[in-house]
């Protein structure tokens, strides 16, 4: 009996993380891009969270990410993009070491209502050379800050791309990946390990 081998090849796969603080939006942009149902680790606020979790302005949210979001997007037969939502709580920030290995890059969501919530996922990204683009979630189409102000306050590289848009629109999740996508292909190659 001849076993047949299938001569399509599997996609490459690329992997993409999802950052920010807590109530920042990232489920809601893994879910608005992702073309099948995303993986989600979501359980309920209870009390337990009080004194320990932060809802400082995000107070009328009941759910929380305790793992991660997965979602998929396939780019052709060849390229299939992977979508890995962070939890945001400093309770659960240690899964980031765990996510992040083998990511190409990653979007930083921004609340500019708590700009000090994606403090430690832009260090995060900066202290591993990982390159990130940020989303300004611009909740119900209101913002409060300049873009100068915002990129002021997170004390952002000026090469660092920055875009302002709702996250619950796929058209802005879309724009967010190719600003990643353009932001990679203009750093400079990582050098080849020595030979020998």
């Amino acid at each position: 009996m001849t076993i047949g081998t299938n001569s399509q090849s599997a996609p490459a796969a690329v992997k993409i993380l999802i950052a920010g603080g807590f109530g920042v939006g990232k489920t809601t942009m893994v879910g608005a891009l992702s073309e099948v149902a995303p993986l989600r680790t979501e359980e309920y606020l209870t009390r337990a969270s009080i004194g320990v979790d932060d809802l400082s302005g995000v107070d009328n949210k009941d759910t929380t990410t305790v793992a991660l979001d997965f979602g998929r997007i396939t780019i052709s037969s060849e390229l299939v993009v992977y979508l890995f939502g962070t939890p945001g709580q400093e309770r659960f920030w240690f899964m980031w070491n765990d996510l992040v290995n083998g990511a190409l890059g990653g979007v930083v969501i921004v609340d500019t209502r708590r700009v000090e919530a994606s403090f430690a996922s832009i260090d995060f990204f900066e202290s591993r050379g990982i390159p990130f683009v940020v989303a300004i979630n611009c909740f119900h189409g209101r913002n409060t800050r300049s873009t100068e102000e915002i990129r002021s306050a997170l004390d952002l590289d000026p090469q660092v791309p920055m875009l302002l848009g709702d996250v619950r629109e796929r058209i802005f999740g879309r724009d967010l990946l190719l600003a990643l996508v353009d932001h990679l292909m203009t750093l400079p190659a990582p050098l080849a390990a020595p030979v020998g």
